[in-house]
């Protein structure tokens, strides 16, 4: 999506959590005040009823706030979880040590006992027959206590490598949550910076979204132009906003049949930037490149938007994932074949709120592989 589109946070959020924020989180809340295993289903069942409903921005918003009361609740029932836990460890710990001491003990006495429990010395030094069995039987009291506190010194060593075992989960768990609670927040203020806090504007960002995914879809026209080779021009990108585009990039895509690709697995690894900062990344997405085709563009490269399911792409295109990169240039508008192919020029009608034809070019290789370039002028 266009980079003028990305704007930075820190005036925004002054504004919007002054008062974009305040007309959601005003309503009434039918989840508060319920025991917390009901709450977290309550919220579960809020995001379902939501998801299902038609997009507007109130509709978003309210998403992410019942999941950010979701995450937040998990967040507390995890950390509970680690404090009662945490005090059984400790009485684990103390019985552990009592144990180990006392078993170290009377290891040392069963010992000597032993020595002297020898049938022989037992047998000649009993002043009687009935003294000798009464020392046996003492023995073997003796023996069987300590096998019995052996017992017990092994059952509490396992169980406090279980709980401890648990406790690290829990805590492995109460991170990832806590990582989510900050990608939310961030996507939340993410979505109120991009739209302005505006539906109008919003509603414009929905649309683009849908007819990229239309226009790949097959459902405008198109022709044949003709045959190209690797690193010829197809055409330019349009340097301004146009049908279905808030400006300026390009929409590269890949498909293999009916399947959509990651580009990352076909474009090499090159120097780029991107068009939003690092506190973004999370919602518009990265890229990691490790592929052999060269680049449509020239460099210097500048990144709009990565491939797949970010925040941005959950919250506008249809299926949450962004079947492309957004690519421009610093240096150029033309836009070559990665790979050479059979060129066709297509054109999509918009309506709304980017009116006009959203135009493209694809090519078809002899590789089963098409290749789909987004707002651009095809030559």
């Amino acid at each position: 999506m266009k980079s003028c589109l990305k704007f930075a946070f820190a005036i925004t959020l002054v504004i919007f959590l002054g008062m974009g924020i305040k007309g959601v989180s005003a309503q009434t809340d039918e989840c508060a005040g319920k025991p917390v295993d009901q709450r977290i289903s309550c919220y579960n069942d809020k995001i379902n009823l939501l998801t299902s409903q038609s997009k507007t921005l109130s509709n978003q918003i309210a998403q992410f706030n019942a999941q950010i009361k979701l995450t937040q609740l998990k967040i507390s029932q995890t950390e509970d979880k680690i404090t009662l836990l945490g005090g059984r460890i400790d009485q684990l710990e103390g019985s552990l040590d009592a144990l180990s001491t006392a078993f170290s003990s009377r290891a040392v006495e069963t010992y000597k006992m032993s020595r002297l429990g020898d049938p022989f010395f037992i047998l000649i030094s009993a002043p009687n027959l009935t003294e000798t069995i009464s020392r046996f039987h003492y023995l073997e009291r003796i023996q069987g206590a300590d096998r019995d506190l052996l017992q017990r010194l092994q059952t509490a060593q396992t169980n406090y490598k279980g709980q401890k075992t648990e406790q690290e989960q829990l805590q492995k768990e109460l991170n990832t949550q806590k990582a989510n609670l900050d990608k939310q927040k961030a996507d939340k203020a993410a979505l109120l910076a991009v739209t302005k806090n505006d539906e109008k504007r919003y509603q414009k960002l929905l649309e683009e979204a849908r007819a990229e995914l239309a226009a790949t879809l097959g459902l405008g026209t198109e022709k044949y132009l003709r045959d190209v080779s690797e690193g010829d021009t197809i055409g330019q990108v349009i340097p301004s906003a146009s049908g279905c585009s808030s400006g300026q990039h390009l929409h590269f895509e890949v498909h293999v049949g009916d399947s959509v690709q990651d580009p990352n697995n076909y474009l090499k690894s090159i120097s780029f930037s991107y068009s939003y900062d690092s506190d973004q990344y999370g919602y518009y997405g990265t890229i990691n490149p490790h592929g052999s085709w060269n680049w449509p563009m020239n460099d210097p490269i500048l990144i709009n938007q990565g491939f797949g399911p970010h925040g941005f792409a959950t919250t506008f295109y249809p299926g949450g994932v962004h079947n492309g990169i957004d690519i421009d240039s610093g240096s150029s508008a033309t836009v070559k074949a990665v790979k050479g192919g059979k060129l066709y020029g297509g054109a999509y009608t918009c309506t709304g709120s980017y009116p006009g034809t959203l135009l493209y070019a694809k090519i078809v290789q002899s590789d089963n592989i098409t290749v789909w370039y987004l707002h651009m002028t095809p030559q």
